[in-house]
């Protein structure tokens, strides 16, 4: 489990496997729960222990040894850069999603690990490989050598709706002491963790160190999350904690099941910002709710929709939207080719659209070019950003731009403050849109260097 100190940041499957196994193994089980506070001694004696016994055999522990490069001390004292190997463990927690030995769990317990070994809760031990891992949502889909055995399974739960307050469960293999089961509720929804990966579901029920990648688990004894990370001062739990929804968590694991070896999200193509009061009561909303569309990109999705800018989208397929990161993820669970059903606000009243959404247009990896000759830029090396890579890398797929993909180390661009990952907005007044209108640019002029660049959201303007 990954702790967050400050502000709420991530710190941060299978050509023939086929679809996860959906919920019906609980069939006749547990029944369909009835929302109610205790009212009697008997409601407060009443235990958890029949969604456990259901559940838990298909949560493992997951033991990924990684190779840690770091310098060397000795070395160090004589001038030279030498580094050595050394072998890290890395220990969390994972769900078996289908019975030939698919387990979800989180991108950063398994991270760079050249060994995965997988222990069931009747301490049987499975070799893993690393099937598809999505960086973004944090989550990361393996495949056991179970040797023909088949598996208990946990069923992805993401279609029944979530409520703040229903109770739920959390297992998982915290600071590595085994199998441990804690209760909470669902504290809220779409949580974002201001990068616009996801929309977490929030829960008290208490997660620490090594939950990472196990089971968020409702009264039905269905996955309806993985455990990612935790806001806390100390490390340790502190009531808050974050789960990955089954919606992205089956999108992964379909994305695997079709042979891909990375999620293809699909974008509307619409660049927003959260509602305020002021802007509500402008015009004419009974309170502040959804998002404002600021721009729309030529021939996207939103457009052929008949999005405009100025327009609130309030819900997508009915589910709604407060702000960019909850917009990105009720789209980014739908599959490219799809159909959505948009709720937008516009001209005093709410009406329906439809958009087909598609996976983003342009290069993903896109090829560079290294500025050269002598100019503040000297050293950098850019690349057009498109759709595609700006989605890559979390970026609003309608910023446009050149981005710095690289920086050398003694160069004027390494000199002049900037960093790799700055998008470059302008350049003497004029806004730049490619790497060749750039360089064109550059070459256009002999002194004088006004620019304007995109870091971390923030525009910064410079003067050379």
């Amino acid at each position: 489990m990954k702790p967050i100190h400050i502000a709420l940041a991530v710190a941060f499957i299978l050509s023939a496997c086929g679809n996860a196994d959906t919920s019906q193994a609980q069939d006749g089980q547990l029944g369909e729960p009835t929302r109610r506070a205790p009212e009697t001694q008997g409601d407060l004696q009443a235990s958890f222990a029949p969604v456990v016994q259901v559940s838990a055999p298909a949560v493992v522990n997951i033991a990924a040894q990684t190779v840690v490069r770091e310098r060397d001390p000795f070395f160090e004292m004589f001038g030279r850069g030498r580094t050595r190997e050394r072998v890290g463990q890395s220990v969390g927690s994972g769900v078996i999603v289908r019975s030939d030995g698919i387990v979800v769990t989180n991108n950063h317990v398994i991270e760079g690990a050249r060994q995965i070994m997988v222990t069931l809760n009747d301490r049987r031990e499975f070799p893993a490989e690393i099937i598809l891992a999505d960086p973004r949502s944090d989550l990361a889909v393996l495949r056991l050598d179970t040797g023909g055995d088949r598996l208990p399974t946990m069923p992805i739960d993401d279609e029944s709706p979530l409520h703040v307050g229903d109770l739920v469960l959390a297992i998982g293999n915290p600071f590595g002491i085994g199998q441990t089961v804690t209760s909470g509720i669902i504290s809220a929804l779409d949580r974002s963790d201001g990068q616009g990966a996801t929309a977490y579901i929030q829960t008290d029920a208490a997660i620490n160190q090594g939950n990472s990648g196990g089971a968020l688990v409702d009264m039905d004894g269905d996955l309806i999350g993985i455990n990612t990370m935790i806001l806390s001062p100390s490390g340790t739990s502190a009531g808050v904690g974050f789960a990955v929804p089954s919606a992205m968590v089956r999108r992964v694991v379909e994305s695997a099941a079709g042979g891909e070896t990375a999620v293809t999200r699909a974008w509307l193509g619409a660049s927003v910002s959260p509602m305020t009061s002021n802007e509500a009561n402008r015009i004419g909303m009974d309170r502040p709710r959804g998002v404002i569309v600021n721009s729309v990109y030529r021939g996207s999705p939103a457009a052929t929709a008949g999005v405009r800018e100025g327009d609130v989208i309030t819900a997508v397929g009915g589910q709604a939207v407060d702000d960019a990161a909850a917009l990105n993820f009720r789209i980014g669970v739908v599959r490219p080719g799809e159909q959505v059903e948009l709720t937008v606000f516009r001209d005093g009243t709410e009406r329906t659209v439809r958009a087909r959404v598609e996976a983003p247009p342009g290069d993903a990896t896109p090829q560079t070019v290294t500025i050269g000759g002598r100019n503040p830029f000297t050293g950098a090396a850019v690349a057009d950003l498109t759709p595609a890579l700006a989605d890559q890398i979390g970026v609003d797929p309608t910023t446009g731009g050149v981005i710095l993909t690289g920086v050398s180390g003694r160069s004027y661009a390494a000199a002049a403050g900037f960093r790799p990952g700055d998008i470059v907005r302008s350049l003497n007044g004029q806004t730049i849109t490619s790497s060749h209108q750039l360089q064109q640019v550059i070459e256009g002029t002999e002194r004088g260097w006004d620019i304007v660049i995109l870091r971390n959201g923030q525009e910064v303007r410079g003067r050379f």
